[in-house]
């Protein structure tokens, strides 16, 4: 599938929320791939990158998630849902991380050394919930960049927060250092149909100083 190249702004306000999908319409593996490949270039905590996916294209499986609750459900026809994790200990990746930037040519020995000395001195001994918030912060943002290429795509999607994350990490064999924190489908809507919505004006939730 080529790329769309819309301008932002438009892709912004043409990306809904979408619960009725195409179940005819399939993305391939190598698509689902690339849009990855582009979201996880959103920013993160120490470019610590503390989120984990779980692509499930396999159509039992995407009925096992209907059983999880609340909008589950949609994931039967799409495409493809985008499980996305938040990795708890994601001070494990420091050497990898600062090693490739090492090779890339974008930080030398001495600084690649300071930087997984500093992750590694300060991450591990973070209490837990400080650093569950810090991924779940980061895999906000990988998220909604997922959603904004997919749209610029030509796809549609759909977040889903509200599912039981206890069977899901169950069902899906996932390490206790990760977090199941949302869902995303994505395919092509079925139609034009939508939740409309609204948005606050600006003025009643900003304060200049």
């Amino acid at each position: 599938m080529s790329n769309v190249h819309k301008d932002l702004s438009t892709i912004i306000k043409e990306r809904h929320s979408i619960r009725q999908y195409d179940a005819s319409f399939k993305i391939s593996e190598e698509e689902l791939k690339s849009i990855l490949e582009e979201a996880t270039l959103a920013p993160s905590s120490s470019n610590m990158q503390a989120w984990s996916f779980i692509v499930v294209k396999d159509e039992d499986r995407k009925k096992d998630l209907a059983l999880y609750g609340n909008n589950a459900k949609v994931a039967e026809n799409a495409s493809a849902v985008i499980a996305v994790l938040g990795d708890t200990e994601m001070y494990k990746k420091a050497d990898q991380i600062y090693d490739m930037m090492f090779e890339a040519g974008y930080v030398d020995e001495e600084n690649r050394q300071r930087l997984v000395n500093d992750v590694k001195r300060v991450y591990p001994g973070a209490p837990l919930e400080t650093r569950a918030n810090m991924a779940s912060f980061d895999a906000g943002l990988v998220s909604m960049q997922l959603m904004l290429i997919a749209k610029n795509r030509g796809l549609d999607t759909i977040t889903m927060g509200g599912f039981d994350k206890t069977a899901f990490a169950k069902n899906f064999n996932v390490d206790e250092r990760y977090i199941p924190l949302v869902l995303i489908a994505i395919g092509k809507a079925e139609g034009d149909h939508y939740f409309k919505t609204v948005r606050l004006p600006v003025e009643d939730i900003t304060t200049f100083i």
